[in-house]
Order: structure tokens, then sequence, then C-alpha cells
């Protein structure tokens, strides 16, 4: 942003990075606040202001050409940036939570960006490092597609825990067995306590001193 403004360049050509750099310096400062790590945090977040306020000073303040080599190490900058979660995907096999819609902005961003850059100021420096980042939010589109669940895997990972357990099932249908006597005798759910009155209590029988009744058998 410093080098485009600084270039007086049009601010299409750099209008993305400003709004990013505002949206970073409050990610950083909700890093500061919300670490747990941090004791005094009071103390570190005016450490950040006065940080984040001589980086902004200073590159307003530097020669041009050392602007330039700061602005040609964004370049490896975009690279390691993007490298490890390109192998993690690869390694993985999948992209995890990576949103589609989001690379697939980024890859428009880049292709306008670079238009804007190469007819409005023609730029080396600036058009490289767009390109380069073009060049690795397509390889991370390339991965989403080659990567991209069946529905039979989205049937597994949607499966909701039953009983603290995960429930899984194989892409293929279940074949369902014939019910058997002990499978009809087993409970699909579990026994459920009722309450029930007590039995009547039952009748007295007479005594008769010791004599004994018989019962008649017909």
């Amino acid at each position: 942003m410093a080098y485009s403004y600084r270039n007086d360049y049009p601010f299409s050509t750099y209008g993305e990075n400003f709004f990013l750099t505002i949206q970073n310096i409050i990610i950083v400062f909700l890093i500061v606040l919300y670490a747990p790590r941090i004791s005094n945090k009071a103390r570190t977040l005016a450490t950040t202001t006065i940080a984040t306020t001589a980086s902004l000073a200073a590159l307003y303040a530097v020669p041009p050409s050392t602007l330039a080599l700061l602005q040609m190490s964004t370049l490896p900058l975009s690279v390691f940036s993007k490298l490890p979660q390109i192998r993690q995907n690869a390694r993985a096999q999948s992209t995890g939570q990576l949103s589609s819609v989001a690379v697939i902005a980024q890859i428009a961003g880049c292709l306008a960006r670079l238009f804007t850059t190469a007819t409005e100021v023609n730029d080396r420096i600036v058009s490289a490092g767009i390109a380069v980042a073009l060049i690795l939010n397509i390889v991370l589109g390339i991965q989403m597609y080659m990567y991209w669940p069946t529905k039979a895997e989205k049937a597994v990972f949607e499966m909701q825990p039953i009983n603290g357990t995960r429930k899984t099932e194989s892409a293929h249908p279940a074949v369902h067995e014939p019910a058997t006597s002990s499978t009809w005798n087993q409970p699909s759910q579990p026994l459920q306590h009722r309450a029930s009155t007590p039995p009547p209590p039952r009748a007295q029988r007479p005594s008769s001193g010791g004599k004994k009744w018989k019962r008649k058998v017909d």
C-alpha cells in the first residue's frame, strides 16, 4: 500500500491492500486482546499500538529504493504463506474447511488486480507479486476440485454421534439380514422402568387348628 501510494498510483490498483491492511491491524489487536498467556494486556496493547504506528511512519519515510526492496520481499512472503497449506492439502488428500467461495474470490480478485496494474501503472514488481498470488490461489483451486468429497464421503462425515460414538457407514448399501428368533427377542431400545401400583394383599387363609386343607381335583 505504501509503495503504491508513494508512487502516485491510482487507488484502484492498491485499494484492496488498503482495506486488507486495516483488517490485519484489527486482527493483530484482537489476538493480543484475547491471548490467554498475556498477563499485562494493557501494556501489550500500548506496545502494539506504538509498534504499528512506527511501522506505518517508517514505510512513508524510508527512501524509494528501500521501499522497492520491501515491495520485492512480498514475493517470498506470499510463497511461504501458501506453501504449507498446499503441502498439507496434498498430504491429507483433502482441503479441510477451506471455503470454495473464498478461493474463487481470491482468484477473481488477483485477476482483476493484475489487469488494472498492467493497464494503469505497468509496474513489474507489483505485477510479479500479484502473479505469484494468482498462481498459488489457482493451485488451491485445483486441489479443491481434485479433493472435492463425493456424496458417500459427505454422508459419512455428516453422521451425527450416537451415544458418544460416531456412526459410520460404507458407501455401499447395507444388506439386511433375515430376522431370527434371537433377533426378535433382543429389545431394540433400552428398557424403561414403569411406575406401577403394588399388588393387593393376599387374603389370609383361615387357620383350622393344625388341619390341612386339601384341594379338590376333578
